[in-house]
């Protein structure tokens, strides 16, 4: 069980893991910074404790921990239990969800081992907003996404904010970087993934029509810009998502999805 320390001291060094989470300098969740991994909420918590990132320490209020006891039985870490008007003064701001977790960030997969078992990836080029992240691995997880792999210029997927938007699911859905990109597509190709890289371009295949039922590799690039060119020719082809007339793009959440449930149907 968890052991529950009351703290009631703003400056009390043991709560520094959760302190002044909204200075971008100061940030404990940065990877160049204490490297952390911040879960947010109770259902956020309690997948972290169900994932690979195991908490070293709980900041929050009473009803929270009660909510989480049966979650934290197997912990040996502190709660720190303080009042919702400390926990704010800590944090940098109010939280309504009551509680935080804090794990260390474990090495990434190496890339080769992660895609043994995989039959369904996705890829991601540029995708640098946090909130669309967190919401690729949350459709990911719902939709048996077996993995996200990283090209150049995306953002943190371990940020406390891709974390909360992804419901915890990037904390279980695993990742990688992809080497040399856009080059390593090929490791892809090699281990029998076929490249789909996803596109409004009027003239490509429909992705009813693209994607195939052996091992898949689903690319996106950023909101706005697409993939770029390099990363389109790498692709064994292109597919686009029939649109209704006057629109030319989804948002690249959305767009992920539709293309994830398009796999689970034709699998």
């Amino acid at each position: 069980m968890a052991v529950v320390v009351d703290v009631d001291d703003i400056a009390d060094p043991r709560v520094d893991d959760f302190r002044d989470l909204k200075a971008a300098d100061r940030r404990p969740d940065r990877p160049g910074g204490k490297g952390l991994v911040i879960a947010e909420g109770v259902v956020v918590v309690q997948r972290m404790v169900n994932s690979p990132f195991t908490p070293h320490a709980l900041l929050g209020v009473e009803k929270r921990r009660r909510e989480l006891a049966d979650d934290l039985a197997g912990l040996d870490v502190p709660y720190y239990r303080v009042s919702a008007e400390v926990m704010a003064e800590v944090v940098g701001f109010h939280l309504n969800r009551g509680v935080l977790a804090v794990a260390r960030r474990p090495p990434e997969p190496e890339f080769g081992p992660l895609l043994d078992e995989a039959r369904t990836v996705a890829v991601l080029e540029g995708v640098n907003d946090h909130e669309n992240l967190g919401s690729i691995f949350r459709n990911a997880a719902g939709l048996g996404v077996d993995a996200v792999l990283f090209g150049e210029r995306c953002a943190d997927p371990l940020y406390r904010r891709a974390v909360r938007v992804s419901m915890g699911h990037v904390l279980r859905v695993p990742f990688t970087r992809i080497p040399d990109w856009p080059n390593g597509l090929e490791l892809l190709r090699r281990r029998g993934f076929q490249l789909v890289a996803l596109t409004p371009d009027p003239g490509a295949h429909t992705l009813a029509t693209a994607v195939t039922g052996g091992r898949v590799a689903l690319l996106f690039g950023a909101e706005g810009p697409g993939l770029t060119e390099q990363t389109m020719a790498a692709a064994d082809v292109r597919a686009r998502i029939p649109m209704a007339a006057g629109t030319d793009s989804l948002n690249v959440a959305t767009a992920a999805a539709l293309a994830f449930y398009e796999r689970v149907r034709t699998a």
